[in-house]
């Protein structure tokens, strides 16, 4: 009420069901050794289900005239950017003034009106590794004449397209050197935590990578503004993860589990990701779901509804979604343009058998191609390694079978040109719920969860400064 002290509440619940995402479910125990109306949480992903506010929250007012939303793709023709606006206001009374800024503050376009195309010519693009970021200054006026509302928003010109076998950013193949990450830290855990972000895009610099996904959620909006001031290119992934059993025999999509509610809800998250984040240069991608039962028949028409709406709400951008079925059970692959692939031979399949790796990985990829046809990312592979743990030769868990194992599957991917990049599970260290296949968290981070480097980073920093912006493969 205005005039009065007014208070905001703000309710937050992390209770986990079939028709949230991630998915989950409450049991329930019935026998005498627990007590009466004992219940916990299960859910079916990796990583610690906090509880909590994660993240700013910011109330603000405006007029009754203002600018509701902006919308902007680029392309490039020749020496010149094209960048293409359409502004939504709360009212069709006001009009509207665009201006795009340079980093230097000059005035690079300009246009009138709700929509439209600015050219920019020897227009600077947006790269990976050397960003360049122009401001889009929107100014509303009301009938008056008079300024109701004043938006500024950074964006790069750039492109993104795939191609045959190849990930095409400004017209140049991309190959994806990074990793999959979490949001988590020590004590604020999911919490945005600004002095971490920097620690891990300084890691990200250092261990010349050049891109991560956003493994399994939306990251905070700051994270996505960070990748496009230092050029980190970025997956998008919606909170999909846990839509499976890792068994070919148990059902996920059921009337009494991920059913219409769900996939309601699952368009939903699809629609907030790429309302928010639609503008970030640095999102090239959009992942739909993290290894989810696609080898169900049901599988079928809820992912292409999903790839239906996410074309229709950004025809710019790519769509994929992360496997986990082998080849020759997905039935939705030929809805995305990217296969994603998360494997980790010798480890939870023929655990310390090293002697595998390269026969296994180059037989699955290779399936992956000649099924589908469509560029190959390894989005996750790894193998947990406890810090300061040494053995030779080397065995699970140690810093040096870590590294053995990455080595040879990086042998696969370079001989493969279908291959277009490579994310290791994972970044760093993170908590997750306790059990006996976890040590105190997941130990796969090539640092630890305090940033500090295992053995495994040092190789990568080697591996990915060598081959350079542009492997020869590509």
């Amino acid at each position: 009420m205005p005039g009065r002290e007014n208070r905001l509440t703000i309710v937050v619940n992390n209770v986990l069901n079939w028709q949230t995402l991630p998915p989950g479910r409450i049991k329930t125990f019935e026998d005498e050794k627990h007590p009466e109306g004992y219940r916990v949480q299960e859910y079916f992903h990796d990583f610690f289900n906090y509880a909590g506010l994660h993240r700013p929250v910011k109330l603000y007012r405006t007029s009754g005239l203002f600018i509701q939303d902006i919308t902007v793709t680029t392309d490039v023709q020749g020496e010149s950017g094209l960048v293409r606006y359409s502004i939504d206001c709360s009212q069709p009374e006001g009009e509207v003034r665009v201006r795009l800024l340079d980093e230097d503050g000059k005035q690079a376009a300009a246009g009138k009106g709700s929509s439209g195309t600015l050219q920019v010519k020897n227009a600077r693009l947006w790269k990976p590794l050397g960003a360049y970021l122009y401001t889009l200054h929107v100014e509303l006026l009301n009938p008056d004449g008079q300024l109701a509302d004043h938006y500024q928003l950074q964006t790069g010109i750039r492109t993104v397209k795939v191609e045959g076998t190849r990930f095409l950013i400004n017209g140049e193949p991309f190959y994806f050197k990074g990793f999959g990450k979490h949001e988590d830290s020590d004590i604020r855990g999911k919490g945005l935590d600004h002095a971490v972000n920097v620690k891990d895009f300084n890691l990200l610099r250092w261990i010349n990578a050049n891109s991560f996904r956003t493994s399994h959620y939306p990251y905070a909006e700051e994270l996505l503004d960070m990748a496009d001031r230092e050029g980190i290119v970025v997956i998008g992934e919606v909170p999909a993860v846990g839509f499976t059993f890792f068994n070919y025999n148990e059902k996920v999509y059921t009337p009494d589990q991920a059913n219409e509610e769900t996939l309601a809800h699952h368009h939903d998250v699809l629609r907030d990701l790429i309302a928010r984040d639609k503008n970030h240069p640095s999102v090239v991608m959009w992942s739909l779901a993290n290894e989810a039962a696609t080898f169900q028949d049901e599988a079928v028409p809820y992912f292409r509804q999903l790839a239906d709406t996410a074309r229709r709400l950004d025809p710019q951008r790519p769509i994929t979604i992360v496997q986990w079925p082998l080849p020759d059970k997905c039935k939705v692959a030929q809805f995305f343009d990217v296969i994603c692939v998360n494997r980790y031979y010798s480890w939870y399949q023929d655990p310390g058998a090293l002697e595998l790796v390269e026969h296994q990985v180059e037989w699955e990829l290779t399936n992956w191609y000649r099924n589908f046809g469509k560029p190959v990312i390894m989005t996750e592979y790894g193998a947990d390694a406890i810090a300061g743990f040494h053995q030779d030769p080397p065995v699970m868990f140690t810093e040096e079978y870590q590294e053995e194992l990455l080595t040879r599957y990086h042998n696969v991917f370079d001989r493969l040109n279908f291959v277009i990049g490579e994310h290791v599970w994972a970044f760093a260290d993170f908590a997750t719920k306790q059990g006996i296949t976890r040590i105190n968290g997941n130990k796969k981070g090539v640092f630890t969860r305090q940033r500090q480097p295992k053995a495994a980073a040092r190789m990568l920093r080697s591996r990915w400064g060598e081959m350079g912006e542009y492997p020869e493969k590509l």
